[in-house]
């Protein structure tokens, strides 16, 4: 395993290999599809984004309401899929890293490589499980769209595999978009 701290440096980039275990620390902002939408929105209207995309790492998911006292409840990936209409413009904007689950179609690993950004794959079906390696959770932006709201959160040993590195290898088979 590799311990990789967030945000990720060009160099840190450069070194990841796709199918690295690693245990991921620093900050991320939950994003799901909704979220990703007026984001994408916002920047094609130039108006201001709620964060500062450079060298963020986005998670795609949509996390239960927390337990009393708890920080977060189950917080387990989404599908990756959904955002890929929306992914390589936020990576030219500076994105590095994405979080989630499945194959992402060709133009997502286009972008990438071109924008020398990383895809990180991690364990479907254990919210509950992940939900325990995040420290800390603030609100960001859109909070009327609920779990899908932009959320920022501060992770340690958050457990990952590198699913698709810089140089666009991937251990998923590509297809095409379709």
């Amino acid at each position: 395993m590799k311990n990789i701290v967030l945000p990720l440096s060009s160099e840190d980039i450069k070194k990841l290999k796709a199918g690295d275990e690693v245990l991921l620390r620093g900050r991320i902002y939950l994003a799901r599809d909704q979220a990703h939408k007026r984001l994408t929105d916002a920047i094609k209207n130039n108006k201001k984004i709620p964060f500062d995309l450079r060298n963020a790492a986005i998670y795609y998911c949509g996390p239960t309401p927390a337990k009393k006292g708890g920080i977060i409840g189950s917080c387990g990936p989404t599908t990756s899929r959904r955002m890929d209409d929306f992914t390589p413009l936020l990576l030219k904007k500076g994105v590095s890293a994405m979080i989630g689950k499945g194959n992402r179609s060709k133009q997502v690993v286009t972008a990438i490589k071109k924008y020398k950004a990383v895809y990180f794959i991690t364990l479907a079906g254990c919210g509950a499980l992940l939900s325990t390696f995040i420290k800390q959770r603030a609100l960001v932006a859109y909070p009327e769209l609920g779990p899908e709201a932009v959320q920022k959160i501060d992770v340690k040993d958050f457990p990952a595999i590198v699913a698709i590195d810089s140089r666009g290898k991937n251990i998923y088979p590509v297809r095409d978009n379709s």
